[in-house]
């Protein structure tokens, strides 16, 4: 277990996306312009998303998990009362429990043209993520840190898996949310790249195909982030309440410190190729906490989801001791897999009698939950 030496540990943020819903039926809602402006009076900026069945927020910049904990609450609670306002309900959850056969687009030129583009793929959307965004030194740092990443994306997939229950019915997976977005031809786990020069090629060539309609539109799990000097993370599902969002996004911090310090003690980068990869996403996606998943970082066996998450949290606990967060992250972990993640809530309420509106239910009282 190596050491972390650092000066400073990176600042982090986090954007979340949800759904907004009809409070009587639960089906998507197209109320986004006036949930963001109902917001905007309470000092919350809100983005719309591709539909307007959507909204996003985005956090300050965080130097502590209990800063990062108030600024999420605080954005949930007022995005929360703004859809209230609206005539809509927010739920944080990856997919609609129910939905009709398409979404409307929101009314923006560049969405517009997306949909326009990718057709279906754009239109049978309401995908909510959720992405992490630590400081790191420049983009070929961001690069090197996206390649040691690769390893941990499914076990980050699993542990917030929340998109069980889409169409009124189970769908036997515990993130649908990462089969269906990986229908873009831009998504899904990263390649390796050598250097950010690599990268921009890689970028340039899936834009002169059409398979991307510009550089917003990298969507895979792991980036430099387009607009900020951070490393971006986006391979979860929008996670069911505040605190499994501060949970994830902390092992995502203390994860980008260690693989830095890995990389400064001349590590090797473990190479993965690409339908390795791929295999354990599946995996991940089906099973979430509740099954075997790929040891990616170790032997590639199959082992217990939770045994790879305890086994996480040791790799981490150098980093987690600089941030002071480690007896934090061992107590939500052990909530987590007591009580279940978005995932597993959605299961046990749609298993009570098969009824989506428990299901909705259920994600609505966990939206709001702690706030």
């Amino acid at each position: 277990m190596g050491r972390i030496n650092t000066p400073e540990p990176p600042t982090y943020g986090v954007e979340e996306e949800f759904l907004l819903v009809d409070p009587n039926t639960g089906e998507p809602a197209p109320l986004n312009a006036a949930v963001a402006e109902n917001a905007k009076r309470q000092g919350v900026d809100l983005e719309l998303e591709l539909t307007s069945c959507q909204v996003e927020t985005t956090s300050e910049v965080a130097s502590s998990s209990v800063d990062l904990r108030a600024e999420l609450t605080r954005l949930r609670r007022v995005a929360s009362d703004a859809a209230e306002e609206a005539g809509a309900r927010l739920l944080a959850v990856a997919l609609p429990p129910t939905l009709p056969q398409h979404f409307p687009v929101t009314d923006k030129p560049r969405y517009g043209r997306i949909a326009e583009r990718f057709g279906m793929i754009a239109h049978e959307q309401g995908i909510s993520g959720c992405h992490v965004h630590v400081a790191v030194a420049d983009r070929d740092v961001a690069v090197q840190v996206s390649n040691r990443l690769r390893p941990w994306l499914p076990l980050l997939l699993a542990i917030t898996a929340n998109s069980a229950v889409y169409r009124n019915a189970d769908t036997g997976h515990a993130s649908w949310r990462s089969v269906l977005w990986a229908r873009w031809p831009s998504a899904g786990p990263p390649p390796h790249f050598d250097s950010a020069d690599e990268y921009d090629a890689a970028v340039r060539e899936m834009l002169a195909s059409g398979a991307m309609l510009d550089d917003g539109m990298v969507y895979w799990d792991v980036r430099p982030s387009a607009n900020f000097p951070t490393v971006e993370v986006r391979v979860a599902d929008v996670p069911a309440t505040v605190a499994d969002t501060v949970l994830f996004a902390t092992l995502v911090r203390a994860l980008v410190m260690t693989v830095l310090a890995e990389g400064e003690r001349g590590e090797p980068v473990s190479p993965i190729a690409a339908h390795v990869l791929k295999a354990a996403y599946w995996t991940a996606a089906r099973y979430g906490l509740h099954g075997q998943l790929v040891d990616l970082p170790g032997d590639r066996a199959l082992r217990p989801a939770a045994e790879l998450l305890h086994a996480l949290v040791d790799r981490l606990e150098p980093a987690l001791t600089v941030l002071g967060d480690h007896d934090m992250v061992r107590m939500e972990v052990e909530r987590v897999l007591t009580t279940g993640n978005g995932a597993m809530r959605q299961q046990r309420a749609w298993r009570r009698r098969e009824d989506v509106s428990d299901v909705v239910a259920e994600v609505a009282a966990a939206t709001v939950e702690g706030l």
